[in-house]
């Protein structure tokens, strides 16, 4: 069964970046979700810190049009809403991109329901590990996921 008042997920940082870079979309009705308790957002402190290195670089403030200032917000208001969690053990996927690593580590640790990133191939092309505890999922497929549910 699907309940929104618990459900936990962790977020890639491209859905971070698309939510704050259009108000339409799969991935802006998502932080909106976040941003009205509907959805709790697991963070550990390397994702945090991965969403300010991408967020802060001068190619992604001037397109989103905010400045150091506005990241340290956003992500102040991340780290006060969501629900933090500290990998206690190394676990290793072996993703191609070796920074998604932490986003696999945190699901298994927040025991999320949901991975939602914008780059599915980067988490199942190739990779030896199977989640049965969570799912990873776009943001588009998330979003007609709770949509269907919500009625």
């Amino acid at each position: 069964m699907y309940y929104h008042k618990t459900m936990i997920t962790v977020i890639d940082t491209n859905v971070i970046f698309q939510g704050l870079d259009s108000s339409k979309g799969a991935s802006y009705f998502i932080l909106e979700l976040i941003k009205d308790h509907k959805i709790n957002l697991a963070l550990s402190y390397q994702v945090i810190t991965e969403y300010e290195e991408v967020l802060k670089r001068n190619t992604t403030l001037e397109r989103l049009k905010l400045n150091n200032n506005d990241i340290d917000d956003i992500l102040a208001y991340f780290a006060y809403i969501s629900f933090p969690y500290e990998p206690t053990y190394v676990l290793r996927p072996n993703l191609r991109d070796e920074k998604d690593n932490i986003f696999i580590e945190l699901a298994f640790v927040s025991n999320t329901d949901y991975l939602i990133t914008s780059n599915i191939k980067d988490f199942t092309k190739n990779n030896e590990l199977k989640f049965d505890s969570f799912t990873v999922i776009s943001p588009r497929e998330f979003v007609v996921k709770w949509r269907q549910n919500e009625n």
